[in-house]
């Protein structure tokens, strides 16, 4: 099953003759690999989203993750 970026949104399609919906899925894999970076990097971006956009990142290949250590002084 392809990982979602957001949950699924049903909407109600007019003018049928009985009520039926239409469902749109927000998967990771249809994001370009710069908006992927850019949402990775926003703030406010909860950790659950982040791990699944680096693993998206690392499995197309080209972006490497580095663990650096957080400065404390300031220069």
């Amino acid at each position: 099953m392809p990982i979602k970026m957001s949950p699924s949104v049903r909407k109600v399609v007019r003018g049928a003759s009985r009520p039926s919906f239409e469902y749109t899925h927000d998967y990771i894999k249809s994001y370009s690999k710069e908006e992927l970076i850019k949402k990775y990097n926003e703030y406010g971006t909860k950790p659950k989203l982040k791990q699944k956009i680096k693993n998206e990142l690392v499995r197309r290949g080209g972006v490497i993750f580095t663990n650096e250590p957080k400065s404390t002084e300031e220069t």
